[in-house]
């Protein structure tokens, strides 16, 4: 395709500038994010505001901080580089310089920096990961929902402790491990065990229990995980092997229309028709259930109850999940464009101002893109174009450039939705997922450059911090709870580039997990 031979030829020509340093930038011993970021982890501290590089006594980025500290422009500033996905022929001349580079001729070029017998090792290591994992589940855990890797026992919902979240908001006491890797063990090619799989979820697990779960949490990944196993059982193309099951009888599908029942009461009696965040899967809305949710839970809801109503012919479902986006988008500021990370569904207040990319907001962002890409609704693509302008006018700071101009690194921060004025000097892991959905709109020169802060810090711990603050260039939480949104944007990043580079980021990150987080 045109697009994508002209982003490896991008690739290509960037590659001639910057890929040895790319290499570096994976082994560096030292990283500063208040430093120039032509991609490697020891470079001169950026300048200050009017000054020269501070010394070791000055905080980082001197007195005034560095200048993603410095309110951004605004929408009469710096608008957008270019419309998400839009390049024109000028721009891509000049890139390109006239010279061509399709896929083929880059895969010759540069195929030999990650060996075939590399790429079969790691793959090999990812298949036997899943299998670990999945094995022990079954073996010392199922039924129950997910195993305690400490204790080498199962676990479900905390019924002692019904405010323990953490664990009640997702574990349904549904066997939820085993229903999550149901299209894992398609894609890994091993269709005796999906078979087996799916026929154990048919047989064993049932909806219609006293758990009270998350309505984000049951959605994407039951009702999702159904809904893509009953697609791969049903799909003529049989991408994975031959996964189809003697008289499947769309069990699944008529198993995510009982769960997507359940969960309908969560939009009821809600005067804004933003969702309750919580429901009984067996008596509907707690009484003393919380009105305030957050705008991401409530948000990303409309690729799995698209899908499912259109499989059943029953727009229900699709409906409730719609209104609820428009009804957060009504609620947008009218000076910025940008919404806030919590609001009352009851009364449309913003308990929560702050307006960023991470937790609260991260996926609302990531649904309006990929249910236009599914389902081709226009409104989905102008509700998120309309969101990036805003997210480029106000949360992006630094150079406008990834590589090139004066200026800090460009950064994604929090602030406040009304003012666009900085809140906090933290980024969250949850905000790895943006690069990957900036290569989905065609955005790849930035996902490029976000993807690289984030691979710097994977790079320095091993793993990313649940929160990590840019200013001191510390975490400030600590944890890592196993997130995907590095990988998936590392991911998309080589599908839209081929760059080996991103191979050896995949490779990284599988040997950190099965080096720190692995047990017996």
């Amino acid at each position: 395709m045109q697009w994508r031979a002209l982003v490896l030829g991008l690739l290509l020509l960037r590659l001639g500038l910057h890929g040895a340093l790319w290499l570096v930038f994976g082994l560096g011993p030292s990283m500063g994010f208040y430093q120039r970021f032509p991609l490697s982890f020891g470079f001169p501290r950026l300048t200050g505001p009017g000054g020269p590089a501070p010394g070791p006594a000055e905080p980082p980025g001197g007195p005034a901080g560095p200048a993603w500290r410095r309110p951004g422009p605004g929408a009469a500033g710096r608008a957008p580089r270019r419309r998400p996905g839009v390049c024109g022929p000028a721009h891509w001349g000049a890139v390109l310089g006239g010279r061509g580079g399709g896929p083929d001729e880059y895969e010759r070029r540069y195929s030999g920096a990650f060996p075939p017998q590399l790429r079969a090792r790691m793959r090999d290591l990812a298949r036997g990961m899943f299998v670990f994992g999945y094995d022990n589940y079954m073996a010392h855990a199922f039924p129950q929902d997910e195993l305690n890797p400490i204790d080498c026992g199962g676990r479900g919902p905390d019924r002692g402790d019904p405010s323990n979240l953490n664990i009640n908001d997702v574990l349904g006491n549904y066997s939820l491990t085993l229903v999550d890797a149901l299209d894992t063990l398609a894609i890994m090619g091993n269709a005796s065990e999906f078979q087996k799989a799916v026929k154990l979820v048919i047989n064993t697990v049932s909806f219609d229990k006293d758990s009270t779960v998350q309505v984000f949490e049951a959605t994407i990944r039951v009702l999702g995980s159904l809904l893509s196993a009953h697609r791969i059982i049903t799909d003529a193309k049989q991408p994975f092997g031959d996964m189809t099951i003697k008289d499947y009888d769309n069990e699944l599908l008529h198993m995510a229309h009982d769960l997507a029942v359940r969960l309908l009461p969560a939009f009821e009696n809600t005067k804004t028709g933003i969702p309750y965040p919580r429901v009984n899967l067996k008596t509907g809305v707690p009484p003393d259930s919380n009105n305030e949710t957050c705008t991401a839970g409530a948000g990303s809801l409309l690729v799995e109850f698209g899908m499912l109503s259109r499989l059943l012919g029953d727009s229900t479902f699709e409906w409730v999940a719609r209104r609820a986006v428009k009804a957060l988008w009504s609620l947008r500021s009218s000076g910025t464009g940008l919404l806030g990370n919590v609001v009352n569904i009851q009364t449309g207040h913003w308990v929560g101002k702050q307006s960023g990319l991470g937790a609260g907001l991260d996926s609302f962002y990531e649904y309006l893109l990929k249910s236009y890409i599914l389902f081709g609704e226009k409104e989905d693509l102008d509700m998120f174009n309309a969101a990036y302008h805003s997210i480029q006018s106000y949360l992006r700071r630094g150079r406008e450039a990834c590589n090139e101009g004066e200026g800090d690194p460009p950064l994604y921060v929090n602030v406040d939705m009304f003012s666009g004025r900085l809140m906090n000097t933290w980024m969250d892991s949850l905000q790895a997922f943006f690069p990957g959905l900036q290569v989905l709109i065609g955005d790849v020169e930035d996902a490029i450059c976000l993807h690289a802060f984030y691979y710097a810090i994977w790079k320095r711990y091993g793993a990313l911090p649940e929160r990590y603050n840019w200013q001191l260039q510390a975490p400030d939480v600590f944890f890592y709870p196993l997130r995907p949104e590095l990988v998936e944007s590392t991911y998309l990043l080589y599908q839209a580039t081929k760059n080996p580079f991103y191979l050896h980021v995949g490779m990284d990150i599988l040997q950190s997990l099965e080096k720190y987080t692995k047990v017996k």
